[in-house]
């Protein structure tokens, strides 16, 4: 049965709800996502049909709009939503640990709380970090709008109309139908064959060391494709992407050491890696840089097959 309901998400104070509105802001995709200063609108699919739901901010909660095909998905949706938002996290234990760097202090007084965000469909996450590699953010909002736009299901009958298209839609795409270069829409080809066929599953409740190694063994992933995955799509909480030019630019001109990929501040390194990205978002136009030390995939001609950053790949991932 169809209906509508608003919901009050509870959370441990603090959180910095205006940030990860900012965060969302930078990936917005209008085929079905919108975002105004103070509240965020999006679709996305579950068991009993299409979902809709509306976020804002309520002071001591998050206040949720859920609009449904089917209200028995309630409890998914919210769990999904939750996991969007991440906050189920513990930010005095995660502050306080990033606190004990006097370096990283200085961003964690600025945004106390501040969340590693999370996605309502994994899938969709790997498929922003392939789209994201080599071009500008605005270049790749662009390909993804277009790509909703032509393959998404219907979702609404008015406003946000698409969804996102599920592993089976995107599988059954011609490669050669997609506005990219080859070697990419073939690795968009096979990540969603292999989530079709429940090779991964891309989130939460992943194993993730085994998805990790399944997504390195794709063509056109590389370990920071990979790892940005793992860290968004199946909730990682202690990813440092030391490969990341823009994260290793926003550390050295904050004084923050990244050796030993800060094995210190485990289990909570993705938090760090969302405070240098948040100190140092990236112009909507930038194109991507490439990773620095790991060890890049060339194709047959040398060109690299993963190049990105996530000061440029977040706009989009």
């Amino acid at each position: 049965m169809p209906g509508e309901v608003t919901v009050r998400l509870g959370f441990t104070a603090p959180m910095d709800f205006a940030h990860t509105l900012a965060y969302l802001r930078l990936r917005t995709v209008p085929a079905f996502e919108s975002i105004t200063d103070t509240a965020y609108t999006r679709t996305m699919h579950t068991a009993g049909g299409p979902v809709r739901f509306t976020l804002w901010d309520a002071g001591d909660a998050i206040e949720c709009h859920l609009e449904l095909r089917d209200t028995r998905d309630i409890e998914v949706a919210l769990r999904r939503i939750r996991f969007l938002l991440d906050l189920d996290a513990d930010p005095v234990a995660i502050d306080a640990l990033l606190s004990s760097d006097p370096a990283v202090a200085a961003l964690v007084l600025k945004r106390p709380g501040l969340r590693s965000p999370g996605a309502v469909d994994g899938f969709e996450i790997a498929v922003r970090g392939i789209i994201g590699q080599q071009i500008s953010v605005q270049a790749a909002r662009m390909r993804l709008n277009q790509i909703v736009t032509d393959y998404g299901s219907d979702a609404m009958p008015d406003g946000l109309a698409k969804l996102f298209p599920t592993p089976a839609q995107f599988a059954a795409i011609n490669p050669e139908a997609l506005a990219m270069p080859r070697s990419r829409a073939r690795s968009l080809i096979a990540l969603a064959e292999t989530c079709a066929s429940g090779g991964l599953t891309l989130g939460p409740e992943a194993d993730r060391d085994a998805e990790h190694a399944i997504l390195l063994a794709l063509h056109g992933i590389g370990p920071w494709t990979a790892e940005y995955i793992r860290m968004r799509a199946m909730g990682d909480p202690d990813i440092l992407l030391t490969t990341d030019l823009g994260l290793l630019r926003a550390a050295q001109k904050r004084g923050i050491s990244l050796e030993q990929r800060r094995a210190d501040i485990s289990p909570w390194r993705s938090y760090l890696s969302n405070h240098l990205w948040a100190a140092h978002p990236p112009p909507p136009g930038s194109p991507h840089s490439p990773p620095t030390t790991e060890a890049a995939r060339r194709s047959p001609t040398g060109v690299r097959t993963e190049r990105t950053s996530e000061p440029c790949l977040t706009a989009t991932g």
